[in-house]
């Protein structure tokens, strides 16, 4: 490598770039997000900046995905949208932008082209110090934490980091309270603590804060609408919603979230309407998939209560389930909780090889996810060996390990009670069943009951004295209660 070729390489390391952020292309899912990403640039929602970075992210997948010159095409239109956009206020927002390009120069072997657009670069930092070597612009930690949250969930923590950074600096900007706002939601467990109050809740006082700055965003106003569902505020809860579809009623991402609201409360068919509207609209968005099977699910379930029921009614919204399902699978082969569904509908419907074959490839996958996801295919997995396979001991691990991750979230409640149904079950026919009274034993201390759990693991190992786990759990719980 020449000396020039050294020193073009040394600035351009020192860019702020999507090129210099660490994204892991094994982390993303290009297919899912270049649709996702498409999907923006085509519909323009969301706020004025929105379909810029759309511009600038999808640039970066296509480069990801060897089309360097549709990458350098798409970073020219994120520059003139830009532009556009924020005219005389457009400089420090291309910094990365001319990041990206100069990098992307670089691979495509125009070397002078990368120089120029480093050399822009140094002009506008130069013009707009930011009076420490350590600290960026607001506009680039706003672009980086937009990167990582939509880039991959693995990377939300670090969005949430830049979302914060950038609000340090511009604490009344609206863009960075409605990411952060997102980023928090996204990152709240599904099960969010409902023995605080709504006014406590962390996410609820940015979906707050950034509603505040911006009253009209639809999106944050039906995000506040399903957070405050669950803390029983239903009646303004139900105001949001009603707002946020007069303001964005052909927005996919307000309809979408909307619709989770509407079915949670038991309003399925007006749900489906506004799903089926969007897809109208927007028929490779893989959530609205999943949202409408999930729809198709809750009739199916329906016909439970009213036995008995009808066999055709029942194969028609399960073939309704499996069709979106699959869709949203296609669309987003990544869709862990769409696949874990999908796979135990397929035994339902007894197509048994092809839900195992699903099933292992969604826990093959669920390794590099977070806990809720894992969870959450363990215990559709033991549901699977549990109702269908008839397996219990399978049912038994699958469960055991969903329990492990959490027992507070509602995966895991629903894996702790199918456990002790199990397990009490088995001791109503014998009581010396020592592996089923080590179960309630497990499940006893996942619960935080320790006392009852001790009594358990007695019990279990006055059955079997020597095993090894219940004497080493029942230390553990000994000591713990000293």
């Amino acid at each position: 490598m020449s000396d020039d070729d050294k020193a073009l390489r040394s600035k351009l390391l020192q860019l702020e770039s999507r090129f210099t952020w660490d994204l892991k292309k094994e982390d993303l899912d290009l297919e899912g997000l270049s649709t996702q990403l498409q999907e923006q640039i085509d519909l323009g929602f969301g706020q004025q900046s929105a379909v810029e970075h759309s511009y600038s992210f999808l640039a970066y997948i296509r480069y990801l995905q060897d089309k360097p010159e549709e990458a350098m095409s798409l970073l020219s239109q994120s520059e003139e949208k830009t532009r556009e956009c924020f005219g005389e206020e457009s400089e420090r927002r291309l910094i990365v932008t001319y990041g990206d390009l100069a990098w992307l120069s670089y691979h495509t072997g125009d070397f002078t082209q990368s120089d120029t657009y480093c050399l822009r670069v140094e002009d506008i930092l130069v013009k707009y110090p930011t009076g420490s070597p350590t600290v960026l612009h607001p506009e680039v930690y706003g672009e980086k934490a937009w990167t990582f949250l939509k880039f991959s969930m693995l990377y939300y923590p670090k969005a949430i980091s830049c979302f914060l950074k950038a609000l340090e600096l511009q604490p009344d900007d609206s863009e960075w309270n409605t990411g952060y706002a997102i980023a928090l939601y996204r990152t709240e467990p599904r099960d969010p603590e409902t023995s605080l109050e709504a006014e406590d809740c962390p996410v609820v006082q940015q979906l707050r804060r950034a509603l505040e700055i911006d009253p009209d965003d639809a999106g944050l106003l039906a995000l506040l609408a399903l957070k405050l569902f669950f803390y029983q505020k239903h009646e303004e809860a139900e105001s949001l919603v009603e707002r946020a579809l007069e303001i964005g009623p052909d927005c996919s991402n307000v309809t979408r979230y909307v619709a989770k609201y509407l079915r949670i409360q038991n309003q399925v068919d007006r749900s489906i309407d506004l799903l089926k509207r969007v897809l109208q609209r927007s028929s490779q968005s893989a959530s609205i998939h999943h949202q409408l099977a999930l729809c198709y699910k809750k009739k199916k379930m329906a016909l439970f209560d009213r036995k008995p029921y009808c066999n055709k009614e029942m194969q028609q919204w399960r073939r309704l389930c499996i069709q979106h399902l699959e869709e949203a699978v296609r669309l987003k082969p990544s869709f862990l909780f769409a696949m874990a569904e999908l796979a135990l509908l397929y035994a339902e419907d007894n197509y048994m090889s092809r839900a195992k074959e699903l099933f292992q490839e969604a826990l093959v996958m669920s390794s590099e996810k977070d806990n809720g996801m894992r969870q959450f295919v363990h215990l559709r997995y033991g549901q699977f060996h549990q109702y269908h396979t008839k397996q219990e001991d399978q049912a038994i691990t699958h469960y055991t390990k969903g329990l492990l991750f959490t027992v507070e979230t509602r995966d895991g409640k629903q894996c702790a009670q199918r456990l002790k149904q199990i397990a009490e079950r088995r001791v109503w026919r014998d009581d010396n069943d020592s592996e089923a009274l080590g179960l309630l034993g497990l499940v006893c201390r996942a619960e935080g009951d320790q006392r009852r759990a001790v009594e358990y693991y007695e019990k279990a190992l006055a059955c079997d004295l020597n095993n090894g786990q219940y004497m080493s759990a029942l230390c553990e719980l000994r000591m713990e209660l000293q």
